[in-house]
């Protein structure tokens, strides 16, 4: 039996995600900051008869951090797949006048939010014959198409990239599997309803790298291609 957790997954494509791996036979927990939103999200999977399990969790809150890490050890003992997909996107603030405070909570849950639950979570990964940390970032935290606006969320999806290569150099002798994807524009509450693919689509990558065989570590992926974090 495999085991993964999907952070912010009530909604958009942390829920697809949820949906997919479970479809694929994954144990999954699903997690959210809003337990009632995550509760009737793991009930609308149910009634597809997907083994889905809901954990409350705000990536911010170290304390439920830790709380989900005994979790998955008492009930699972390792774990497989970790998909960071928790998310905030801000204001359309340039960098140049975005307020510190504003950036300063992106950054919370976007950057430190995957790194403390990463962090949490290695030595219940390292049980796994063949784990995956999978990030969900954005072409907006490409640096070759970097510009001013979206300031705090840009900045951390750079950040997020960056600690996709880390993480991936430090557990290079490991059996996890540490990469990045970029789903896309997306129609989601995040994405708006203007967004050119559909939460499917949007969800399909990140899938496939949980399921997938022989994948590489510290890449970035859109479409199931590799693409460049520059």
């Amino acid at each position: 039996m495999k085991i993964a957790v999907v952070t912010g997954a009530n909604r958009g494509i942390g829920f697809e995600v949820c949906r997919q791996l479970a479809r694929e036979r994954f144990t999954v927990i699903l997690t959210a900051r809003d337990a009632a939103k995550g509760k009737r999200a793991t009930e609308k999977l149910h009634e597809e008869n997907f083994s889905v399990e809901f954990h409350q969790l705000d990536v911010t809150d170290e304390s439920g951090i830790r709380l989900l890490s005994h979790f998955i050890e008492e009930k699972f003992g390792k774990l497989d797949v970790l998909v960071n997909n928790a998310a905030i996107i801000g204001s359309r603030k340039s960098v140049s006048d975005a307020d510190m405070s504003e950036i300063t909570e992106v950054m919370q849950t976007n950057y430190f939010g995957p790194l403390r639950v990463t962090q949490a979570l290695i030595p219940l990964l390292k049980k796994s014959d063949d784990a995956r940390v999978i990030n969900v970032s954005t072409g907006m935290g490409v640096w070759s198409d970097l510009n001013g606006t979206y300031a705090g969320y840009r900045l951390s999806k750079v950040g997020l990239n960056s600690l996709t290569a880390m993480f991936a150099n430090d557990l290079l002798h490991s059996k996890i599997k540490v990469n990045s994807v970029c789903p896309g524009w997306v129609r989601t509450d995040m994405g708006g309803e203007n967004a050119q693919r559909s939460v499917e689509q949007g969800a399909d990558t990140i899938t496939w790298l949980a399921t997938q065989k022989n994948i590489p570590t510290g890449k970035f992926f859109r479409n199931r291609k590799e693409i460049s974090f520059f």
